[in-house]
């Protein structure tokens, strides 16, 4: 026999919606499902288990950015993952971090609708969606100036800047990183620091 906490646990685990939704639809249907999702093109996808290797970069990642924020005494606020970007009106990806400037957001929200800089951790089974998808993806977004992913594995960053028309991708491994907008110096070490 199961314990009432197994039963709660797996009463928790639903199957995913079988039928297409909006973002609006999706964010409603997230706050009522614990775990880690995306939704793309309407259908909803749950986010695989990380390596420990990811989840301290996640970390490091954070705390480098709240780290520039402060450096360069400017207003804006890095958010960790758990936070929703819409792509469009049935896409909705949740980076690994992501900095938003301007007033603070709604202490409620589950969205942030303006971020400046988002960033994903690579791993092995994101790779590949990070580096075309989600490329494309977040620079669909007007607010969105520079696109982070960080490779835990190679110890590299790779910056996809938005210049005009064009995006320019920079590969990182040392030094530091320009982020203008919104005018952030960011240690590329401390990205991979040991939290």
């Amino acid at each position: 026999m199961l314990a009432q906490g197994a039963i709660d646990r797996f009463d928790a685990m639903k199957p995913l919606p079988q039928t297409p939704m909006n973002v609006d639809e999706y964010l409603a249907w997230s706050e009522a499902n614990p775990g880690r999702y995306e939704l793309v093109q309407g259908e909803v996808f749950s986010m695989a288990a990380e390596r420990a290797r990811h989840a301290d970069t996640r970390v490091a990642v954070f705390d480098a950015l709240r780290g520039a924020i402060r450096a360069a005494g400017i207003t804006c606020r890095a958010m960790p993952d758990g936070m929703t970007v819409r792509i469009n009106a049935h896409t909705a990806y949740e980076p690994d971090a992501l900095i938003y400037c301007g007033p603070r957001i709604d202490p409620d929200a589950v969205e942030v609708k303006n971020p400046v800089i988002v960033v994903e951790v690579l791993s092995p089974s994101t790779r590949r969606i990070d580096a075309s998808e989600k490329l494309i993806g977040y620079f669909q977004v007007p607010s969105i100036h520079h696109y982070l992913m960080v490779d835990p594995d190679r110890r590299t960053v790779v910056h996809h800047r938005r210049a005009g028309d064009r995006i320019d991708t920079a590969f990182i491994q040392d030094g530091s990183l320009r982020l203008d907008p919104p005018g952030l110096e960011l240690s590329v070490p401390a990205l991979f620091e040991e939290p």
